[in-house]
């Protein structure tokens, strides 16, 4: 059966069955919802009656052989790929398959440094060796911004038997690299480049954006539909080109993803691709025309520096996502996560998140004028109301890592609890990140510096969500014994 991008046939397969009022004596054991009353009453009776096991009529999606398959098939085409597959184990678990795929015990994979943790989990699991390409850094913002072609090319020669480049595409801020020439790069010393898309559905869809993945020839890339693609959290899609074997990343994505595929995500992926494919330009146009709005009148309260293509630079800011609205706050004297905190506790406005000098609004076409008024209107009040002196905060996000060991035989090795005071000069056998964004402020096998001391202490005075320790309260790290 042929089918275009009007359709959606495991969405149709889904509503097929339920007309079909088949009984149920198979998982889940809510049975459509009669088993748990308050659950029934908190979700919806259709999405109980949505949440359904695998079966011949809706395929399996381990092994796509119908609708799932014909639904996978739709979203390639939609992307530009030559296969996809649905992921219900979020991007995190695109990301990791991705690398997994590609890179073996001991491979190296080029890579920058403020990559999201899934993608050093991924070395950890499977003893990927990392060969850090430090992002170039905003002085005045003080944040990551993409790689250089000039330090990529540094990398390849000084690493030529790396088997891919990881590059970070957009990043949260929505800064770009020069996607098409490190592709080319990588393709010119035999190795293969893999984009982490997590933030960026919209380039594939929208018009006038920076270059999407696949568009540059990029092998394999790993894409967030949950964030601004519009289907539910946790699902993701991952991309391949004609250059890899798509039947054996179906293998490696099945040793890690759930068998009991959660058909609510699958056909939320489905429906979020139909609606792209169709509607995708005026969406995203919506998106922009907000996002840009909401740029130009932030930065008339003074204070913050809502930043975006003026910063353009051919280099490791060689393009922006227009969408994000990313806001520096810095010359308020208050942390980013401070005006993040005020945001939601004062003013009733979650934003997406707030690190030590910036905050991002991630703005979409489901939001409406009046919430963007709102949010201008509110971060004109918190100026005036919380504003200070900025002497005494710390003005960068980025460390660069000092790597020592691997990532794999660091997590693993013996360690030993030590106070974060103790730590300095110590290698560390966990991460330590503020999530969100979920970029490691150390990884396993990195050294420990005072600076780094310092700047964890710090993000925790600021309110930061500090994460990846075993010790909850980010008091003590784990170290590697010498």
């Amino acid at each position: 059966m042929e089918f275009s991008q009007n359709d959606a046939p495991l969405y149709e397969a889904m509503k097929n069955f339920r007309l079909n009022r088949v009984v149920p004596f198979d998982v889940p054991g809510h049975k459509g919802g009669r088993g748990n009353e308050e659950l029934t009453d908190f979700l919806g009776i259709n999405c109980m009656k949505a949440d359904v096991n695998s079966m011949k009529p809706l395929d399996n999606l381990c092994h796509p052989v119908s609708v799932i398959k014909d639904a996978q098939a739709l979203a390639a085409e939609a992307f530009g790929a030559s296969a996809s597959f649905f992921i219900v184990n979020g991007t995190t678990g695109s990301v990791q398959a991705m690398i997994m795929s590609v890179c073996k015990e001991n491979d190296k994979l080029i890579m920058p440094r403020n990559v999201h943790r899934s993608a050093i989990n991924a070395l950890v699991v499977n003893g990927s060796i990392p060969i850090y390409v430090n992002p170039g850094v905003n002085k005045e913002l003080g944040i990551p911004l993409g790689m250089s072609v000039s330090e990529v090319e540094k990398a390849i020669n000084e690493n030529p038997d790396a088997k891919a480049i990881l590059i970070n595409n957009p990043t949260y801020y929505g800064v770009c690299s020069d996607l098409r020439a490190i592709v080319k790069l990588a393709h010119e010393h035999n190795m293969l480049a893999l984009v982490d898309e997590a933030h960026g559905t919209h380039l594939y869809f929208g018009e006038n954006m920076p270059v999407s993945a696949m568009a540059a020839g990029a092998d394999m890339a790993a894409v967030s539909m949950h964030k601004s693609g519009g289907s539910l959290t946790q699902s993701s899609i991952l991309l391949c080109n004609s250059t890899i074997n798509a039947d054996y990343v179906r293998q490696v994505i099945n040793l890690t993803q759930t068998t009991s595929a959660s058909y609510l995500l699958m056909s939320s992926l489905d429906i979020a691709r139909k609606n792209l494919a169709l509607h995708g330009k005026g969406i995203f146009r919506k998106a922009v025309n907000y996002a840009e709005y909401a740029r130009s009148e932030i930065n008339k309260i003074g204070g913050y520096y809502a930043f975006g293509s003026e910063l353009n630079d051919n280099n490791a800011f060689f393009d922006f996502d227009k969408t994000k609205l990313s806001v520096n706050t810095l010359s308020t004297g208050l942390a980013g996560i401070e005006v993040y905190d005020i945001l939601r506790d004062e003013y009733g406005i979650q934003i997406e998140f707030g690190d030590i000098g910036n905050i991002l609004a991630y703005i979409s076409a489901g939001d409406r004028a009046l919430e963007i008024e709102r949010l201008i209107s509110a971060l004109a009040e918190i100026k005036r109301r919380y504003s200070k002196d900025r002497s005494g905060m710390f003005d960068h996000e980025y460390i660069n890592p000092k790597v020592i060991l691997s990532p794999k035989k660091a997590f693993f090795s013996s360690k030993k609890n030590v106070p974060l005071k103790q730590c300095n000069d110590k290698i560390c056998g966990e991460f330590v990140m503020c999530y969100p964004p979920g970029i490691p402020i150390l990884a396993p096998g990195e050294r420990i510096t005072n600076e780094i001391i310092d700047y964890i202490s710090y993000a925790k005075v600021k309110g930061c969500f500090l994460s990846g320790t075993q010790d909850m309260k980010v008091e003590n790290l784990q170290i590697v014994e010498e």
